[in-house]
């Protein structure tokens, strides 16, 4: 059978604990919730060389602990950032900096301006009129501009980090105010032990007495199909699940498609090992569905547990009104991109065996229990005794005990800071 997540899902393109540069392929793909119909494209940054893409793929997917979102520490230090952004504001903002990309020892009239727009907001410290060469302390400062923003630290100026250097600073002290808000609500009656997802960082926190347990790199929705906002808890465990096409899922890819493959002689259950029911529960002959009439609007849809399941080996269910879950994979390679906007709503998790021991640990289950229930295949709903809080927010700004301030793509919009805040 194809390989259903190697054939459904348009490319996008992904970096640090967060987010970057947009990019579909070509050709209309349509997409299911983690896999994909058509051809993939090489995804943004596509003339980024060996080195860069390894480097990335690594620091993507196996994100470092840090320091929680959550934190009331992080409260305080976002105020103390918004007063010094007013006074960038007050003082003229930055420069532009122009659309040159840069690597190491490469000499640019715009290497002066890429010192003047690091030195206003804080991560070069050298001298400004240092020279037209791309040297190392200028090298170093971009590396902290990129972790500070949710881009790979390569060092490397390219399109994504020029887009998100020319933020403005009105377009900043927009989100870090609107953040200081978010972040003020998201943490009043946090529980001890909880998972956070933060939207626009496209990453996982499990979090224990106000500190960071484990971080997992993570894929959420894409612009048009959002990860909603949620305060709800996880209780319950789906280990080896039945996918089940979600509506969404249903009305914009699979009935597209069916269209698309029936004029060409072709079936899309057939070819994605998709079942159909009716609505007494009978299962269809695939071949007797006319994708051209309204049936397929009615039918329900499900994929067996399996290699190909775009589910991987586990579920994990939280009352939500969206139909929206966490979930494994069985295509790992887009945890190693910098932009990781790319399900219809539902929430991949790198490393999710990780998750479901810290998780299911107090009641009795062991990495080896995990392990061999993954590599098994065995169906096995399993129901979380004490449930675990869960919250999905939408923290684009903020910032931390030590001074650094974060900046985070405003994915879906919500800031109002400009579409370059979300568009790098």
């Amino acid at each position: 059978m194809t390989t259903l997540a190697a054939a459904i899902f348009p490319s996008w393109c992904r970096a640090l604990g967060a987010l970057s540069a947009l990019c579909i392929s070509a050709s209309a793909a349509m997409a299911f919730d983690g896999i994909q119909f058509g051809p993939v494209g090489p995804g943004a940054g596509g003339g980024t060389d060996t080195s860069s893409r390894e480097f990335a793929k690594e620091y993507e997917g196996n994100p470092e602990k840090g320091t929680a979102t959550l934190s009331k520490a992080n409260i305080a230090a976002t105020r103390a950032a918004i007063k010094r952004y007013t006074e960038i504001v007050a003082q003229g903002g930055w420069p532009a900096v122009p659309n040159i990309e840069l690597k190491p020892d490469q000499a640019s009239y715009s290497v002066a301006m890429l010192r003047d727009r690091l030195k206003a907001s804080g991560e070069y410290k050298g001298d400004v009129g240092a020279g037209e060469v791309y040297d190392s302390g200028l090298q170093d400062a971009v590396r902290r501009y990129q972790s500070a923003n949710g881009l790979t630290p390569t060092g490397n100026l390219d399109k994504r980090t020029i887009a998100a250097l020319n933020v403005p600073a009105e377009g900043r002290l927009k989100q870090l105010k609107l953040n200081a808000e978010r972040l003020s609500q998201a943490s009043a009656g946090a529980a001890k032990k909880y998972v956070l997802v933060n939207i626009p960082s496209a990453q996982i926190e499990t979090i224990e007495n106000g500190q960071v347990v484990d971080r997992f790199a993570g894929v959420v929705g894409k612009p048009d199909r959002p990860t909603p906002l949620l305060r709800t808890t996880i209780h319950e465990m789906n280990f080896n699940p039945v996918w089940r096409l979600p509506p969404t899922v249903i009305s914009k890819d699979l009935i597209p498609r069916g269209r698309e493959m029936q004029a060409s002689g072709k079936n899309v259950l057939v070819k994605f090992g998709i079942d159909a029911f009716d609505g007494s529960g009978k299962k269809l002959n695939p071949e007797a569905i006319d994708w051209s009439s309204g049936q397929p609007a009615g039918l329900r849809y499900s994929q067996k547990p399996g290699k190909d399941n775009p589910l991987g080996f586990l579920k994990i269910n939280f009352a939500n009104a969206h139909s929206v879950y966490m979930h494994d994979t069985p295509k790992n390679s887009i945890f190693g991109r910098n932009f990781r906007a790319d399900s219809s709503g539902c929430v991949r998790v790198s490393g999710i065996d990780r998750l479901a021991l810290w998780i299911l640990g107090p009641q009795g289950w062991s990495a080896g229990h995990v392990e061999q229930i993954k590599e098994s295949g065995e169906r096995k709903d399993v129901k979380v005794k004490k449930p675990v809080p869960l919250y999905f927010i939408y923290v684009t700004a903020w910032a931390t005990e030590d001074g650094s301030i974060h900046f985070r793509r405003d994915l879906y919009n919500k800031d109002g800071a400009g579409e370059t805040a979300g568009a790098y």
